[in-house]
């Protein structure tokens, strides 16, 4: 059994009433693992948020906080105030916040072009009542010139008021501890949680991880294109690389462990379970 650290899941808003209601009895099944929030993704330019919002609604004030993502790229300063009254409005004091990609077709970054800026725009605007978390890249954000100066942007991030962070997915703990060191360095302790992929499929698996410039090992790869069509051996397969990988984490110092859930009650619960994180 690990060392108990807290845990938290990650939602995307469905697109139909038949994903809502899912994604509903989901929520149920997850509470019962005693997460310490759930997050919500944010389309876009803010292209999913009335889906967004209605999910936000659906959760909130049902045991767990509900910690809304919150993109800034192509928006504007007008726009993310009323959605961070709103969310204060609501008892909502927890956000992902996110430079997020710029919506296709739209020309221009918008009043807050970066995370930081963002960051930055909430505290001015609401001063210490949200806890902020922003994203982390162990390997490298996939648009960054150097590790150096993506270490410096995470530190502008959290300079800007950031509380902790939330990881992309990966595979290699050394480039989590290895980035965790490099930000200490830097100056900054906010706590960074490793962010958790469970492996289901392999295709979309691969298909998610090469869109984010997250790295997948090769002995991976080639283990997961050994199964072919076999599910059954890609998940025991995908389960216990993705539990080691927890189990490293933790020994390690992980803070606590971010679980994309893909909407999926298992096997994000059945990891969870097996290291004794519930």
């Amino acid at each position: 059994m690990s060392k108990r650290i807290p845990i938290s899941f990650e939602f995307f808003p469905p697109k139909t009433d038949i994903g809502a209601e899912k994604l509903r009895a989901v929520h149920q099944e997850l509470q019962q693992l005693n997460p310490e929030f759930f997050s919500i993704t944010y389309g876009a330019g803010g292209s999913t948020r009335e889906r967004t919002l209605a999910a936000i609604d659906d959760f909130n004030g049902k045991g767990t906080a509900v910690a809304p993502h919150l993109s800034c790229i192509g928006d504007d300063k007008a726009r993310i105030a009323e959605l961070l009254d709103l969310y204060k409005a609501k008892g909502i004091d927890r956000i992902v916040a996110l430079r997020g990609d710029l919506p296709s077709g739209q020309v221009g970054l918008g009043e807050l072009p970066y995370a930081q800026d963002l960051v930055r725009f909430i505290r001015e605007h609401s001063g210490d009542h949200f806890h902020i978390e922003v994203a982390a890249y162990p390997e490298m954000h996939p648009q960054a010139d150097s590790f150096d100066n993506d270490i410096k942007r995470f530190v502008e991030k959290a300079n800007a008021g950031a509380n902790a962070a939330i990881t992309q997915l990966f595979f290699n703990p050394d480039a989590y501890f290895y980035f965790c060191e490099s930000v200490e360095k830097a100056g900054i302790n906010i706590p960074i949680a490793p962010g958790i992929m469970p492996i289901t499929n392999a295709s979309s698996l691969i298909r998610f991880a090469d869109s984010t410039g997250a790295d997948i090992p090769r002995w991976i790869r080639k283990q997961l294109a050994s199964y072919g069509d076999d599910n059954q051996s890609i998940q025991a397969f995908g389960h216990e690389v993705v539990f080691k990988l927890c189990e490293r984490l933790i020994a390690g110092g992980a803070p606590s462990l971010h679980f994309y859930s893909m909407n999926q009650t298992e096997p994000t619960r059945r990891l969870v379970i097996d290291l004794g994180l519930n």
